[in-house]
């Protein structure tokens, strides 16, 4: 296909079918352009469907129907954008403008999100950080070496079920592991409802308890820690190498990065799968629903307590310290439970602090212009 021609000059959208395309989502992008595929918009720019396919800084590829463009958003977009969140992410649905003659598309506006897994960015100042978007489910990786970590697990799950996706877990590497049953089952007691599977890539183990998640035009997304076999996870199911992959020290299981940026692959079958690159740690951003899911077991046993106010210490028939002296409940679990709640309410408070101050800064902004504009008014 000529990639200078426009994109309405195509006459099928397969392209993007092959990255998820449906129904739902030309109706959301009549909805958000004002027109319809191949038509132009309120503005008179023709616009047409586009999804963002891998992300550089401030600078995209997207999958249009008339194949892969470089992107970038419209000035207009930029000022608009009150943050980072606000700008495209990979699995993100937009509405382009081609650039007639060239490889390259102007990002006008996102189509509304399905699902965002999101983090709390690097930095002292608190702001969220999109890993990924409109994911169907999120398969969250962690190896069975020195990487295995229930508590690492459990924080991937609290962004997960904040997300709106569907997670899945993955224990990579069983072939390293001589006690995988048990693994699995602690896993599953600290990931209540969740599925939970063993894998290995190297021995070929495991692929056919994924075939009900590799459905066609489905987003999968994977996510984890470095060095857990997400490159190699993808590679397997997509039966080549897509993805680059380095080796690790298995004694410690460090290793460097592989994936250096999200980007989606499409995979025979039709499914659509985002690598992601790992996160040492996964720092929450506003996850109280995914909290409470998370930890639905601990959740559903507080409900039982004599008094709907207990804070589980000391208080009379307080069914939290019951379950924890009977063994019903894991220490370690609990421990965990409280952990990531105080770490939420703190960042819950940073931020509203930080909103207080940047509305503040910008009142003054505003004032301060106020004042200019009336001066030389007076002046003039």
């Amino acid at each position: 296909m000529n990639m200078n021609h426009p994109m309405q000059e195509s006459s099928n959208m397969n392209e993007l079918k092959d990255y998820g395309w449906n129904e739902y989502w030309e109706n959301a992008f009549t909805q958000v352009s004002g027109n319809s595929i191949g038509g132009k918009s309120g503005s008179g720019v023709s616009l047409e469907p586009a999804r963002v396919v891998a992300q550089f800084t401030n600078r995209y590829r997207i999958m249009t129907d008339a194949g892969e463009y470089a992107a970038e958003v419209s000035g207009k977009f930029q000022f608009q954008a009150a943050s980072r969140s606000e700008f495209p992410a990979v699995g993100d649905w937009v509405a382009v403008q081609s650039l007639p003659g060239e490889q390259r598309a102007i990002i006008h506006s996102i189509l509304p999100r399905r699902s965002a897994m999101i983090r709390r960015a690097a930095g002292n100042v608190p702001e969220e950080q999109v890993i990924g978007t409109n994911i169907d489910t999120l398969f969250i990786v962690n190896a069975l070496n020195g990487d295995y970590n229930v508590r690492k697990i459990e924080r991937y799950l609290i962004a997960a079920w904040e997300s709106g996706a569907t997670p899945v877990v993955l224990l990579t590497k069983a072939d390293l592991c001589t006690d995988t049953e048990r693994r699995v089952a602690e896993v599953e007691a600290a990931a209540p409802g969740v599925p939970v599977h063993a894998v290995s890539a190297l021995e070929n183990e495991g692929r056919e308890s994924l075939s009900p998640y590799m459905l066609q035009g489905r987003t999968i997304a994977v996510t984890g820690s470095s060095g857990v076999g997400k490159s190699t996870l993808l590679n397997w199911l997509a039966g080549g190498d897509l993805q680059r992959v380095q080796g690790i020290r298995e004694d410690d299981a460090r290793g460097r990065h592989t994936t250096t940026h999200r980007e989606l692959f499409p995979l025979p079958g039709g499914v659509i799968m985002m690598d992601t690159p790992g996160m040492r740690e996964l720092q929450l951003w506003e996850a109280d629903d995914g909290w409470q899911e998370a930890f639905s077991d601990i959740e559903a046993i507080a409900e039982t307590c004599r008094f709907r106010d207990c804070r589980h210490q000391a208080e009379q028939g307080c069914a939290v310290k019951e379950a924890l002296r009977s063994g019903a409940l894991d220490e370690r679990r609990y421990e965990s439970y409280k952990k990531t709640g105080r770490e939420l309410a703190h960042q819950a408070r940073k931020e509203q602090s930080v909103s207080k101050r940047q509305k503040k800064s910008a009142d003054k902004r505003i004032e301060a212009r106020t004042s200019y504009v009336k001066h030389k008014l007076d002046i003039d």
